[in-house]
């Protein structure tokens, strides 16, 4: 092979053969519960990105609170509130559909993540939502999810990234604001400087 050629992977052979065996610690880290040490990464972290799939594709999307927001009711169990945000529910409405999720655990400063898969159901009414109110106001519904896998991964992902670190003041810079991004794909209709300014406070007043 030239050092200029690029090739497909196309199967689990060649895939292998790229990247060598599993080690057996990475072999015995992944179990279908939660154990003791898998429950306090979970207690711990206060964001977690959600992963579910449907008839309309694929879905990711960050679900963030207080630290132990997730709560662990048994070694088979967890359940996660949802919490205000933009109405389109593109999670629940696949879980309706198709019940298999993933979820991936970061604890600020750790540079080990949890991932969690398994099946889940949605559940409404005052017995599921209440114990998750903060401020009197509870979430809409809970999403269950029944463990049927749990690994923690390495740091090595994070350390790379410096997750933790802030990014450099010109880099930031670069960004473009929730305003400015809406005003791109709108053709300036929605956004702009104006919703930027109003921004803040409209999140604060609907945080729960």
């Amino acid at each position: 092979m030239r050092a200029n050629d690029a090739w497909e992977v196309r199967t689990p052979d060649e895939l292998a053969t790229l990247v060598g065996t599993v080690a057996e610690p990475s072999r015995r880290k992944e179990v279908a519960h939660l154990p003791p040490s898998y429950r306090a990464m979970i207690r711990a972290s206060p964001f977690c990105v959600l992963a579910t799939a449907g008839p309309e594709g694929l879905d990711a999307s960050p679900r963030g609170d207080a630290p132990g927001f997730v709560t662990v009711p048994d070694a088979h169990t967890l359940l996660l509130p949802e919490r205000r945000g933009n109405h389109r529910v593109d999670s629940l409405r696949n879980v309706l559909r198709d019940p298999r999720v993933a979820l991936l655990f970061l604890v600020p400063g750790r540079g080990e993540t949890l991932r969690v898969n398994g099946r889940a159901r949605v559940l409404a009414g005052a017995a599921a939502v209440e114990p998750f109110a903060v401020d009197g106001r509870a979430p809409v519904c809970v999403l269950e999810v029944r463990v049927e896998a749990a690994y923690f991964q390495c740091a090595r992902a994070v350390l790379r990234s410096r997750l933790w670190e802030p990014l450099p003041a010109g880099l930031l810079a670069t960004v473009p604001t929730a305003g400015a991004m809406l005003a791109e794909l709108t053709g300036g209709a929605v956004g702009g400087a104006a919703y930027d300014a109003e921004l803040p406070a409209r999140q604060r007043a609907t945080l729960y």
